[in-house]
């Protein structure tokens, strides 16, 4: 057998290993659905601990009011609650979220900005640096673009009281903007099938969770024995929350407590998205591999540990996949291939019925409404495959460490627009690669249509459908990049005209 036949089916085998999880962790989530919540119900006031709620942002200026007004609105005694607003801002961000702490102060809230002039750990840093003045036993995370409900605390701090081995609960993330758009709808999709079956069938199945960096409480002990937030890599949250595990602590996830969020509607912010969290998990992954390896835990819990830690690799093999089909039909390849790839093709409809599952959990009657988009949602999680390889070559070679936040736009309605946003992302150069490996592809299934291969061709379409699509949507938002810089040269050659015409007499002498 060549060495290309080989490398085409190690590839294709180690892609069906994910797929495959997607089956187990439904199967899982099926199992424990109706597994109890370890409490519910109320806590004696008497007997609630101090909390404090730390908000780190960095140059939010349009979400952090809406930020500050959502978490000083939590259902919990004044004199238990701390806020923070862990500010590491380089704009107007800092002037704005100070009027809204002085706001709230006057109001009696206990507030306070803590602004760093340095991004020292970026996220990590900031949490870390807020923690030396933190009053709480308890300390709740919200990203920038959340609005959490007022009973937010009231729903997660009596399970981890109940429990005291429970470290962290995380709760599901719900959805400001799901009806935006069809981009939005499908990261919706995508976001839901996560919380609602993976993070429940890994609680629940006694699996190690991650922590999902927002909408989570920390019990203040759990982060300090784990070692405390650490910047050496851009997913601190699944970072502490694996150390965390190791060291003892147990997870909750909360699936009925939901924490709304804006989703990322620019295709940009949302590539520059999964780009940190694939790069953030590979490089937790070289971090606490070998850990995972020998902890003292039952080896299916250490298997899906890694595959958990591991799942971004699936971009990478995509990528490869889509190269070497064209050149092993080409070469002959493909006839000495025996393995029954039919098999493969069933593993990989793991995922759309994970997320299918998921949306009939939330939405019973409705949930075809939502699911409706799931085609696209599989030329999204294909097409960003080369973004997210470079993420994890990044993460592999030990390149840079550097934080990129997702812009927020506060979308309230679909009237609202994110393309003059100061906050915008330029197109994606990787975009014309993308059309590239879609045009790639598209000629691979020719080859496959040529050559008798009628059983790759769906497949290979998947491929050049993906990347086109991603593509596309990237050359398309280049239009703003364009428009603004013809906009910004009228103007230069407006003013240009004007002072020209504004000469004092006899200038021409």
């Amino acid at each position: 057998m060549s060495i290309l036949v080989a490398v085409y089916l190690i590839t294709a085998l180690w892609l069906a290993v994910y797929a495959f999880n997607a089956w187990v962790l439904t199967g899982l989530f099926l199992k424990y659905r109706h597994t109890p919540t370890p409490f519910e119900g109320d806590w004696p006031e008497n007997d609630l601990p101090p909390v404090t709620v730390q908000l780190p942002i960095f140059n939010e200026a349009l979400v952090i009011e809406r930020l500050i007004e959502a978490v000083a609105r939590l259902d919990y005694p004044a004199h238990l609650l701390q806020i923070q607003v862990l500010d590491d801002s380089t704009d107007d961000t800092t002037e704005i979220a100070l009027a809204k702490v002085v706001e709230q102060r006057q109001r009696g809230v206990n507030i306070e900005l803590l602004h760093r002039s340095d991004r020292t750990g970026f996220k990590a840093g900031a949490l870390k640096a807020g923690l030396a003045t933190a009053s709480g036993e308890f300390i709740a995370v919200f990203d920038a673009d959340f609005v959490p409900e007022p009973d937010f605390l009231r729903q997660t701090i009596p399970p981890l009281l109940a429990n005291p081995q429970v470290g962290f609960v995380q709760t599901r993330w719900g959805h400001l903007n799901r009806d935006y758009s069809l981009l939005t709808a499908t990261q919706a999709l995508a976001v839901d099938g996560h919380f609602v079956v993976e993070q429940t069938a890994r609680q629940r199945g006694g699996l190690i969770m991650g922590f999902n960096g927002t909408g989570g409480v920390w019990r203040r002990s759990c982060i300090e024995a784990a070692g405390g937030w650490q910047g050496d890599t851009i997913a601190e949250d699944l970072d502490l929350s694996y150390r965390a595990q190791l060291a003892g602590w147990q997870p909750l996830f909360l699936p009925h407590v939901v924490a709304p969020a804006e989703i990322p509607p620019q295709l940009a912010a949302f590539k520059r998205q999964q780009f940190r969290w694939a790069k953030g998990s590979i490089q937790c992954l070289k971090k606490l591999g070998w850990q995972v390896l020998r902890a003292p835990l039952p080896w299916v819990v250490k298997w899906q540990a890694l595959v958990h830690l591991s799942s971004y690799l699936a971009h990478p093999l995509m990528v490869l996949l889509a190269v070497i089909t064209p050149i092993l039909m080409l070469t002959g390849g493909t006839s000495q291939i025996h393995f029954p790839l039919i098999y493969l093709s069933l593993l990989s409809m793991g995922p759309p019925v994970m997320y299918a599952v998921a949306q009939m959990v939330l939405y019973p009657t409705g949930w075809r409404q939502h699911y409706k988009v799931m085609p696209l949602l599989i030329f999204l999680g294909g097409g960003i495959a080369l973004s997210n390889t470079r993420a994890v070559v990044e993460a592999m070679l030990g390149i840079g460490n550097v934080f990129r936040r997702t812009p927020k736009f506060n979308l309230a309605t679909a009237a609202d627009r994110w393309q003059s946003s100061a906050y915008r992302l330029p197109a994606d150069r990787l975009a014309f690669g993308e059309l590239a490996l879609g045009l790639y592809s598209l000629v691979s299934a020719g080859i496959a249509a040529v050559n008798g291969n009628t059983f790759a061709i769906p497949f290979i379409l998947l491929y050049a459908f993906g990347f086109g699509y991603v593509g596309l949507q990237g050359v398309w938002e280049t239009r703003l990049d364009w428009q603004q810089w013809l906009e910004t040269s009228f103007r230069r050659s407006e003013q240009q005209a004007k002072a020209g015409s504004r000469k004092p007499v006899g200038a021409e002498q």
